[in-house]
């Protein structure tokens, strides 16, 4: 791709956030703060919606990495208000296809060899075509040492490599950007973000790490006849080019081809959830794309002999360029937080927020504990049909409570963990959509059983038995010293109880005392500047006017710190 061409993109995104960053500064900071609070408040949803659209229409079209920046902002309810999250939920990885005649030529040169000689069949019709590759069918030649001949060829994008480069770095000079406005910086690792979406992008491209990845998969799952990966043809596959046994069949989400196979998609939901929970809790390393392209059902002919009254069936799993790793600290991290939620302990539930990597230097831990805990005292133990049965009203406000905690909390979740819960709530989905009836308390009760378990049994052994009781010695010897300090304060008139919420409030008020003070002084100077122009000491009148606008400009981005 010429270099001029690339250029454009870089500018183009930078233009693009350049404007989003400009009318944010107009409406936050400049219409708030001269007295049209209340204005930038009730337009708020309608405007971050339409920065939403417009970024969506930019992704459709530029492709490339744009799109991918769509998908990761739909996910990170963790930072963004819901209108944009919302509005890029949907966003799909679908754009025109490449020419046959430059995948040809890429596929060629990666392969070193005509297709002809390497296929005995090459679909010149991509079967799909996202934003970083598109995959055509094929089948092998005989000769070939594979134990299939029904392939799906993967090739990336022209270029693609280029443009990735460019648009990570245009995202990064963006992300400098906003570092430098304090809300931002306290509430999101912009710099931390767009490392973890660049090395998921990178990983994404590499199909020699996707082929790894399908390789392991179909390891841990060789011995479950409910589960089908794709085998790789390794010696045709490269770092742009991956050949995968073709696999496709029902789509997960084509419910009335299931049902008219003799399938039972009970079954087939209770099956899909078990096998993720076994990737995140056993394996520690799960598929992290389960869209509806990515998982079939496959019909199997019956068992010599069986009485099976439904027909036999496969769950089938493909694309592997996006997985997600759940090492040991993040499972016991995990475990934590299952058994805090199971036994309603809400200080346990933050501990394990820490140990999750979720809150950032500066988290008001006690604000977001009670906000947990008035989750539990409402909702804790409801199934889902009694769930149904509460009133929206008291859903929402208790809803709309935890969010502003969590928007005023330095909170911001970690890539990994982040794919995980974006898996098992698309999981949660698909389950339903299979079955209706589907309860996914009683599937996940066997496993947070076992953790439960093993949190009681570990709690016996003598290593544990050591740490506890030394932990309480520690305490003891500590104690003495901390009353004896509690109680000198107490003497002194010292000891204060801090309270977040009042002192924040405490602060706004103050700002707004600053700037009602400052705007009449600036009115004072205003006026007083325009008589003395008017009475022709232009000297005089000038200073004064000169010292009504440093007083705006203190009004607009000064006041109390």
């Amino acid at each position: 791709m010429k270099s001029s061409r690339l250029r454009g993109r870089y500018l183009r995104i930078l233009s693009f956030f350049t404007g989003v960053i400009a009318r944010f500064i107009y409406w936050e900071l400049i219409v708030r703060k001269v007295g049209f609070r209340q204005l930038a408040k009730r337009t708020r949803p309608e405007r971050f919606r339409r920065e939403a659209l417009r970024f969506r229409a930019l992704a459709l079209h530029m492709g490339g990495v744009m799109i991918k920046v769509g998908q990761f902002l739909s996910s990170r309810l963790d930072i963004l208000p819901p209108e944009i999250t919302d509005t890029l939920a949907d966003l799909q990885d679908e754009v025109p296809a490449e020419t046959f005649a430059d995948i040809r030529q890429l596929a060629e040169r990666e392969l070193g060899a005509p297709l002809a000689e390497k296929f005995e069949w090459f679909d010149e019709n991509p079967l799909a075509a996202a934003s970083l590759g598109q995959v055509h069918r094929a089948r092998l030649q005989r000769g070939e040492d594979a134990n299939f001949l029904n392939v799906v060829v993967k090739v990336q994008r022209p270029n693609i490599a280029s443009i990735v480069t460019v648009d990570l770095s245009a995202l990064q000079r963006v992300g400098h950007w906003l570092m430098y406005y304090r809300p931002v910086r306290e509430h999101a690792d912009v710099p931390a973000l767009l490392r973890e979406f660049s090395t998921t992008l990178h990983e994404e491209i590499d199909y020699k790490h996707e082929a790894d990845n399908a390789e392991t998969f179909f390891e841990n799952f060789k011995d479950d006849k409910y589960v089908n990966v794709p085998r790789v043809a390794r010696e045709l596959s490269t770092l742009r080019v991956l050949t995968l046994e073709d696999v496709f069949a029902i789509k997960i989400t084509d419910y009335d081809a299931i049902t008219a196979a003799g399938i039972n998609r009970g079954e087939v939901a209770r099956k899909l959830l078990d096998v993720y929970l076994e990737q995140i809790f056993e394996d520690g390393f799960f598929h992290a794309d389960p869209h509806p392209g990515n998982l079939f059902v496959t019909p199997l002919p019956p068992a010599k002999g069986s009485k099976r009254k439904s027909a036999r069936w496969q769950l089938t799993f493909v694309d592997f360029g996006m997985v997600g790793h759940v090492p040991d600290n993040l499972r016991m991290a995990l475990r934590e937080t299952v058994i805090a939620v199971g036994t309603r302990d809400a200080a346990r539930l933050i501990k394990s927020y820490k140990e999750l990597g979720f809150l950032l230097p500066g988290a008001d831990t006690q604000a977001l504990e009670q906000a947990s805990a008035a989750v539990f005292d409402r909702f804790w133990g409801m199934s889902m049909s009694e769930l149904k049965n509460v009133r929206p009203n008291e859903v929402r406000d208790i809803g709309h409570k935890v969010r502003d905690v969590m928007v005023d909390t330095p909170f911001q979740v970690p890539n990994d963990l982040l794919m995980l819960v974006r898996t098992v709530a698309i999981l949660s989905g698909m389950c339903t959509g299979l079955d209706p009836n589907f309860n996914l308390w009683e599937q996940l009760s066997p496993y947070a059983g076992k953790l439960v378990q093993e949190e009681a049994t570990s709690a016996f052994s003598l290593d544990n038995f050591l740490k506890q009781a030394g932990d309480v010695v520690q305490a003891f010897v500590a104690l003495p010293s901390q009353a004896s300090r509690l109680l000198a304060q107490m003497e002194s008139g010292g000891l204060t109880v801090q309270s977040p919420q009042v002192t924040r409030e405490v602060r706004a008020l103050g700002r707004s005392v600053d700037r009602l003070t400052g705007g009449v002084v600036f009115a004072a100077f205003l006026v007083s500047g325009v008589m003395l122009l008017n009475s022709g000491n232009a000297q005089l009148g000038g200073g004064l006017l000169g010292a009504a606008g440093a007083t705006l400009l203190w009004v607009v981005f000064g006041g109390r710190k």
